[in-house]
């Protein structure tokens, strides 16, 4: 599923000014630690946390991920959104806690990270 339909589906808040939404999403990944996530994420996984700062983004570039979507409402720093403006890694946010958020993305077809 492109991540374009992924936010449209979900009404997420798109963060970021970039361009490549139209991305494929392999599966998703959620997890705080970024030791975490830089070991068990795969490319074209979308990736669920509160983590707000810019070393996400880092890891987003590493492991070629489609995307961030923060949960619980979180807003990324501002340095966060100017480096992934520079990386064109899109950061999208919602409301919904992770919980919620990952039944709504296995419903529309989106699985972990196999």
């Amino acid at each position: 599923m492109k991540l374009s339909e992924i936010i449209k589906q979900l009404d997420l808040t798109i963060q970021t000014e970039t361009s490549d939404l139209n991305v494929d999403v392999t599966g998703g990944y959620v997890s705080d630690m970024l030791s975490d996530v830089m070991a068990n994420t795969k490319k074209g996984n979308i990736w669920i946390t509160l983590q707000i700062h810019q070393n996400t983004v880092a890891v987003a570039v590493l492991k070629e991920l489609a995307g961030i979507i923060l949960i619980n409402g979180k807003q990324p720093a501002a340095e966060t959104i100017q480096k992934a403006e520079q990386e064109n890694i899109p950061i999208m946010s919602t409301e919904l806690s992770a919980f919620d958020l990952i039944c709504k993305l296995c419903k529309l077809g989106i699985s972990g990270s196999n």
